[in-house]
Order: structure tokens, then C-alpha cells, then sequence
């Protein structure tokens, strides 16, 4: 079953997005990027993140954090969104992280749709640049069908008992 938005735990969400970061032992740029984004968002301590990476690395329990409820799921979701789309295009890594964070959040199809939206009025707002406005809403007109994929396959491996 996929965790909601009622239980999610800042400290939960912020190990669980960093273990899928590093399933593939590698933490990239725009990975590193995102986990930035997501402390803030989170509203981590500075000290919290390098606590969760060691925990990570000595295999150690952690505290599960504050309480996050579904406003502030949308928002954090939506902030990791934005910085996702408005840095560089999408990679392979970055959706997969999207996809965790929409699961862990509960975020349905027609919830991504419109913070797909709100982000459409938000780069519109801040380029006035039609090329750079073009490219990136291209690039998020494309995330949204490799989101909802990534997003099935992450809620069929929790609902198959795959999460741990």
C-alpha cells in the first residue's frame, strides 16, 4: 500500500528519497539538487540531512520527523517539481525521485495535473523568453506521461509488498 500524505514523516520522506537516489550508487547533480530542495521544503534542520546519510550508509534506524500534512505535501512536492523542470531538462533519476515523492505524498493523476498547471503560470511569470518558456513547457508536458509511469510502477511494487 502506498504510504499517504496522513502518515507521512519529514525524516521518513527525506530517507526514503535519498535511498532512491543511491539505488543506482550514484548521487548526481540535479539528484543533489532535488535532496537540497527537499531539505529546505521539509524545513530540516542543517544538521538532519548528514544525519540521515550516515544512518543510510551504517544502516541504522532514524527518527521519522514531523507530521507533514497534505498542504504542505503538495507544496514540498511542488517546489521539488519546479526546481526539477526549471534547472535542465528531466533526466532518468530526477523523474524517478518525482515519481517516489508523488507516491509517498499520495499525489493522484488529476492533483499532478494541476500543480502541472500552477508551474505552467510560474515559468510563464518568471521568462519572458518564448524559447526558454517553450523548452521547459515542453519539458514538463513530457515528464507528466514518464512521472505517471515511473509513479504505477513505484505503486505496484509497494502494493506487491517490494517496500520495505
Amino acid at each position: 500500500m502506498v504510504v499517504t500524505t496522513a502518515s507521512s514523516r519529514s525524516l521518513d520522506v527525506f530517507r526514503s528519497t535519498i535511498e532512491v537516489m543511491l539505488a543506482d550508487g550514484v548521487l548526481t547533480r540535479e539528484e543533489k539538487r532535488l535532496i537540497i530542495k527537499l531539505a529546505s521544503a521539509l524545513n530540516l534542520s542543517a544538521e538532519e540531512p548528514a544525519v540521515i546519510y550516515e544512518a543510510i550508509q551504517s544502516k541504522v534506524e532514524t527518527e521519522p520527523g514531523n507530521t507533514i500534512s497534505p498542504e504542505q505535501a503538495r507544496g514540498i512536492y511542488t517546489k521539488v517539481f519546479e526546481v526539477a523542470i526549471v534547472n535542465a531538462s528531466l533526466s532518468r533519476d530526477e523523474f524517478r525521485v518525482l515519481a517516489h515523492l508523488r507516491a509517498v505524498f499520495d499525489i493522484d493523476e488529476a492533483e499532478h495535473l494541476s500543480i502541472e498547471t500552477e508551474l505552467r503560470e510560474i515559468v510563464k511569470e518568471r521568462f519572458e523568453d518564448p524559447n526558454v518558456i517553450n523548452k521547459m513547457l515542453l519539458t514538463l508536458r513530457d515528464s507528466v506521461g514518464l512521472v505517471g509511469d515511473i509513479f504505477e510502477t513505484v505503486r505496484k511494487k509497494a502494493s506487491d509488498g517490494g517496500s520495505e
